[in-house]
């Protein structure tokens, strides 16, 4: 029998699972204050639940988290590390230090198939979705590490490897337990998903009634460029992708952030600031500029004139920031440090 891990069970399933188990709604309650507030990592910890309960528990529910396969912390204390998850796959996840808080950046997939040219995620072909539990562990092992210094992770964005609306199902239980007041109580607004732009997926997304972010990967102002660097492109086109963005707007009445990687001489000079402009010309949405970290193996440039983008855009109306960069000291590129442990295993 395969057993459960209940890291993977969202509140409302978790209720159905106990109601199977011809246990009181509350039980999942119950459950999920012992999991997420008390952390316990062991069924015979929950002293509440009676002893005979707490043996069908163990015969069929798990509590199991990843573990860290390698880390790397970076002079800015940028940490990175590769996690195995089932099967022995490996996955990163990455915890940033902002001022307001600690970010976490998530992966949703095991590789990715989107093969963004400039992206060392898709160096390696997808080769499975995460399944829930797989995805708040990334978060659990993390504030494990954070917990030393007594802090916790208080922000979260799926922006690692993977495409999240490929994976949509799992995506929205694990935002949710992200989200609940008896899980992480993670903000709504403090937790952002990232889409290379999927516009059947943006539109139900904005039918979700959730608050959290929604954030689109750009990278360019015109199908030409797009298509080059971004193949998805291909398939939902500028003229699909940006009536999706504004009917999302409309309907969850909360703006996007379209992320902007500066790439040198393919859609960083002053015209692709003025086209951008046009392209996203009343929307709601603000723009964030990334300042490239270079992918050996794709041979792109870091752009020059991230500043000088940025006051152009700022001229034409655009609400636009430059990210902080994090990490330039370790393996910064999302996918790069699982990149190389494939390359260095199979050669």
């Amino acid at each position: 029998m395969v057993m459960i891990n209940l890291y993977g069970v969202e509140l409302h399933k978790l209720e159905e699972l106990m109601i199977g188990e011809e246990q009181k709604k509350f039980r999942a309650t119950q459950l999920f204050t012992w999991i997420y507030e008390k952390k316990a990592t062991g069924f015979d910890e929950m002293t509440d639940i009676s002893l005979k309960f707490r043996e069908v528990l163990k015969e069929k529910y798990c509590l199991i988290k990843p573990t860290i396969y390698t880390k790397q912390v970076s002079t800015d204390g940028t940490i990175k590390c590769l996690l195995n998850v089932k099967n022995d796959d490996k996955v990163e996840t990455v915890i940033m230090r902002y001022n307001y808080g600690n970010v976490i950046c998530i992966s949703s997939q095991v590789g990715c198939n989107m093969a963004c040219t400039f992206c060392a995620s898709g160096l390696l072909k997808r080769k499975r979705n995460l399944d829930v539990e797989e995805m708040v562990g990334q978060v659990l092992v993390m504030n494990d590490l954070l917990s030393e210094e007594n802090q916790r992770v208080t922000h979260v964005v799926v922006m690692g490897t993977g495409e999240p609306f490929d994976n949509y199902e799992n995506v929205l239980d694990f935002v949710r337990i992200m989200n609940h007041p008896k899980a992480f109580a993670i903000g709504a607004r403090h937790i952002t998903v990232s889409t290379c732009g999927i516009p059947d997926k943006i539109l139900r997304y904005a039918n979700e009634g959730l608050q959290i972010n929604l954030a689109i990967s750009l990278h360019a102002p015109n199908d030409e460029i797009r298509s080059k660097i971004m193949p998805i492109n291909r398939a939902y086109p500028l003229d699909k992708l940006m009536p999706a963005v504004r009917e999302y707007e409309r309907i969850a009445k909360r703006r996007v952030t379209f992320e902007y990687i500066l790439l040198k001489d393919v859609n960083d000079r002053m015209e692709h600031a003025e086209e951008l402009a046009r392209l996203i010309k009343g929307t709601l949405a603000y723009v964030n500029l990334i300042p490239y970290n270079p992918v050996d193996e794709h041979g792109y440039k870091r752009s020059n004139n991230v500043h000088a983008f940025l006051d152009k855009l700022t001229k034409l109306g655009v609400t636009a920031t430059i990210r902080k960069e994090f990490g330039t000291d370790i393996d910064a590129a999302c996918g790069q440090l699982r990149a190389k442990h494939v390359e260095i295993h199979e050669n």
